[in-house]
């Protein structure tokens, strides 16, 4: 099947403009077009606290099972699996696919957020680091009740989001929503999530000037 024509997407953008498949399909187009400048821009990118708030609050003896979900190129994917972890990628944008598959030298699903295929309860941890704010609010709670549903029992997940006040829409070519830590709480809640702690990035900084957040959440028992 051929893909869609772009011009016809953004045609149809105007007619109704939260449509999750025109939403991926433009987003992912805006990564695939500027890979490699993206890769230049984020290769250095420091988020070792991140992986480190992911991986101490899994439990068990590692090494651990962790998806790195929307991983573009792969640098955390290869730092997780340097660290000894059997890591796997998943990423929607196919540049990104070939580019962590080179660099990680591991498994890299090529899946569209909007269309998930996953195992059920595979993976003792789940990294999300800046991708989970590219789903549209309309299909976070089923994005992430598939998420939960990956997860071994107690497993955690982590994510990284750009703060804001729950708005939503297009910026430089991507789709994004800027949620507040209460509203992502909700959404995490619902999802069958319970909340191990959140912190602002980048630290030492004040608040005006950490524009993430980050969460860590485990896998809630099943009554």
């Amino acid at each position: 099947m051929n893909d869609p024509d772009p011009e016809l997407i953004r045609d149809g953008m105007k007619r109704n403009p939260l449509d999750p498949k025109t939403i991926s399909y433009l987003t992912l187009a805006h990564y695939n077009e500027h890979a490699e400048h993206f890769w230049e821009g984020t290769k250095d990118h420091d988020v070792s606290q991140n992986i480190t708030a992911l991986l101490r609050c899994i439990k068990g003896q590692p090494p651990y099972a962790v998806l790195d979900f929307g991983c573009g190129p792969g640098r955390d994917l290869k730092v997780l699996t340097e660290l000894g972890h059997i890591a796997v990628g998943l990423e929607g944008a196919p540049r990104f696919v070939e580019m962590a598959r080179s660099h990680a030298g591991c498994e890299v699903w090529c899946q569209d957020f909007m269309g998930l295929d996953l195992p059920h309860e595979y993976f003792d941890g789940i990294f999300a680091n800046a991708s989970l704010f590219h789903v549209p609010g309309c299909e976070l709670p089923r994005v992430l009740a598939e998420l939960c549903n990956t997860l071994k029992p107690d497993g955690v997940l982590f994510s990284s989001n750009p703060r804001g006040n729950d708005e939503e829409g297009w910026t430089h070519g991507r789709y994004g929503v800027y949620h507040d830590i209460e509203r992502w709480r909700g959404y995490m809640t619902i999802a069958g999530f319970v909340e191990i702690t959140h912190y602002y990035r980048p630290a030492g900084r004040p608040r005006a000037q950490q524009p993430w957040f980050a969460s860590v959440w485990r896998k809630a028992a099943m009554e």
